[in-house]
């Protein structure tokens, strides 16, 4: 681009944590930034430049938002893409490129991608009705997902019998084997327009069971080091393929057997990604706005260890958010807290996340469990 990056207009669709943690990083390039959400009290609105409320789905909405941008980023993939497309037409630079937020957004297109480029995946079938999942050939239990609109959990659940298709969504779904996985990793990769790639050291998550929502995540992972190779290399194969710019994170299950299965795809800053603000040289923040920007890619490597917690709103807790035990993990050596801005909590609403960051690996995972247990967000 002709022009020096502090000389441009980003647009950030979707004003959540995650576009916040990007304005953060784009204040240190002194980018203009414009977000839309419609959200009137979203994250983002107070340290954007420009903030528009509005929805992020609308075709007039977002089209002539992305006009008043120079290059337009998601910070979530439920947008509207018909308006990417047309900005695309018009010479807009929209990074991830539409067709990939399009591919990302279904399932089952993404999982079809997954077998024609020979990407190790669950074995899955698509279905449109309760009566289509009535007939396949899917041994019980499996998962059932639904093609569009899930997230965090949300438009997923495990059928055990064939009592429970009576509760099964009414809607285009893709049915998934249940893999019997020892862990679920994941490798964020970042790939800008001269087709420069670079991987984040794997890491590996632990689950809230009951929210279905990362919880725990630990950097870099002590799986052995043929087995991290050959992740990031199949996260380097599906950004390579895609031809996409800017950030991909590339879920993953490390089977029993030591295999890797890709799960899920998200084309932009992850929650698997927040530790490397601390934790790495370069964060997935910097590292996105790099490759948008078509700029030399940053260090990926690990500084220290790093072990991330959700902080997610107690059950029973529904109103103005309220940080318990803050004062008492401040306490602790190499602890960062990144609230998110959100005025009020509910039962795990991600309200922010805690890195803590040790030389010793037992040190930082004996400090996540403390503050695990001592930090809550209440009413």
């Amino acid at each position: 681009m002709a022009k020096q990056i502090s000389d441009l207009k980003l647009g950030i669709l979707g004003g959540g944590q995650l576009g916040r943690m990007l304005i953060q990083e784009a204040i240190n390039y002194n980018l203009t930034t414009l977000v839309l959400d419609p959200d009137t009290d979203a994250p983002c609105k107070h340290i954007a430049n420009y903030f528009e409320c509005g929805s992020i789905t609308d075709f007039d909405t977002v089209y002539n938002f992305g006009k008043k941008a120079d290059i337009i980023t998601i910070e979530i993939e439920k947008v509207n893409i018909e308006a990417l497309e047309q900005l695309e037409k018009e010479g807009k630079h929209v990074f991830p490129q539409s067709r990939v937020i399009r591919l990302i957004q279904d399932k089952g297109v993404q999982k079809q991608f997954f077998k024609e480029n020979n990407i190790p995946t669950a074995p899955f079938q698509l279905v449109n009705t309760k009566e289509d999942i009535r007939n396949s050939n899917f041994s019980f239990p499996y998962i059932l997902k639904q093609r569009k609109d899930g997230y965090d959990g949300k438009g997923v659940m495990r059928i055990n019998n064939v009592a429970d298709i009576d509760n099964a969504f009414d809607a285009p779904c893709l049915i998934e084997e249940l893999v019997d996985f020892e862990k679920e990793v994941a490798v964020i990769v970042a790939r800008n327009s001269k087709g420069d790639i670079k991987t984040f050291p794997m890491v590996e998550m632990e689950f809230n069971a009951e929210a279905n929502l990362v919880e725990f995540l630990i950097g870099p992972s002590t799986y052995p080091e043929a087995l991290q190779h050959k992740a990031e290399v199949i996260a380097k194969n599906i950004a390579s393929s895609l031809n996409v710019t800017g950030l991909l994170a590339v879920e993953m299950f490390v089977t029993k057997n030591g295999d890797l299965l890709v799960n899920e795809l998200a084309p932009r800053p992850h929650n698997s990604g927040h530790q490397t603000i601390e934790g790495n040289y370069v964060s997935q923040f910097a590292q996105h706005l790099r490759s948008i920007f078509n700029l030399p890619l940053g260090d990926t490597r690990c500084i220290s260890n790093a072990v991330m917690i959700n902080l997610l709103g107690e059950k029973n807790h529904n109103g103005v958010a309220k940080y318990q035990g803050l004062e008492k993990i401040l306490g602790i050596d190499g602890v960062y807290i990144h609230l998110y801005g959100k005025k009020y909590t509910k039962p795990f609403r991600k309200m922010g996340h805690i890195t803590i960051v040790d030389q010793n690996r037992d040190a930082a995972i004996q400090k996540a469990n403390f503050i695990k247990n001592t930090l809550k967000v209440i009413s």
